[in-house]
């Protein structure tokens, strides 16, 4: 059999490749003065003086309020607190500040996130991408730093071709729970083994078997229903969030993120963190 392996390369590298880049109210008026006391008629002079009236014996009364007391008059019950304002996200040294139409584009429309739960980060790649390719040892260190309420989920492009059986293979090792053993291998077989000359859905059962998945099980969950179902829906994602290349991150279906020739890698995860911080303040960028 003729070796494809050159053509492979190549339609990898072509596929993946980027252009360069770089309340307080108003105090009541006070109320009217009342009318002045009507002032009871003396009584005549021969009248007998009038004794006071006595409380009953039995009867308790109420103990005058000390001045200082009456001074101080009964407390206000205290305010409710506020409720905490959500702070809004760091904003970064100027000089490194995430650049919009550079570092990240705003989606014209926001979409929905490949995945559920969290504040989603897509990357949409490629196993014949070789800046995937580079850049996966960074996103293996960085993936255990994440907060809680940030989900990373990968998302192969089907963008046609072999593309397709790649992705196919993918999303057979995540239903079968073998993708975090295999993942990064497959780049390892695609560019420096060179294991694939064709990939052809046989070939990459094969190189699923060598790492211990059942090949025959394994081909069948490529070729099955559910299979087929997640590539059309990758596919759509890649449609409706304007990936254009890989690696391209999509954070929360809103922002699409790349990495530049000027800050690279690096600069790409200070990208994301940024926009991950604006969507958990609810702002915008």
């Amino acid at each position: 059999m003729k070796r494809l392996l050159p053509l492979m390369l190549v339609l990898g590298l072509a596929a993946c490749s980027q252009p360069a880049t770089d309340e307080s109210g108003t105090a009541p008026a006070a109320a009217a003065t009342a009318p002045a006391a009507e002032v009871a008629p003396a009584p005549p002079a021969d009248a007998p003086a009038e004794v006071p009236a006595q409380a009953p014996a039995d009867e308790t009364t109420t103990p005058p309020v000390p001045a200082d007391e009456a001074a101080a008059g009964t407390p206000a019950p205290a305010a409710p607190d506020a409720p905490t304002p959500v702070p809004a996200p760091a904003m970064p040294d100027p000089a490194n500040a995430p650049r919009a139409g550079i570092d990240y584009t705003v989606l014209p429309e926001p979409q929905p996130t490949f995945g559920t739960g969290g504040i989603e980060v897509a990357e949409v790649f490629s196993y014949t991408c070789i800046h995937c390719a580079n850049l996966q040892p960074t996103i293996n260190a960085w993936k255990p730093t994440l907060p809680a309420d940030v989900s990373f989920r990968y998302v192969p492009g089907a963008f046609g071709g072999p593309g397709d059986n790649f992705a196919r293979g993918f999303f057979a090792a995540e239903i079968l729970g073998l993708l975090d053993k295999t993942h990064d291998g497959v780049f390892k077989a695609f560019f420096v083994d060179r294991k694939f000359q064709t990939a052809s859905v046989d070939e990459i059962a094969d190189h699923y078997a060598s790492q211990g998945a059942d090949r025959e099980a394994f081909l069948s969950t490529m070729n099955s229903f559910a299979v087929t179902a997640k590539l059309n829906r990758a596919r759509q994602f890649a449609l409706r969030t304007k990936v254009e290349a890989t690696p391209t991150m999509i954070i929360n279906g809103k922002y699409s993120a790349v990495t530049t020739n000027d800050r690279g890698p690096e600069g790409l995860l200070a990208t994301i963190e940024y926009l991950v911080a604006v969507e958990r303040a609810g702002g915008t960028p």
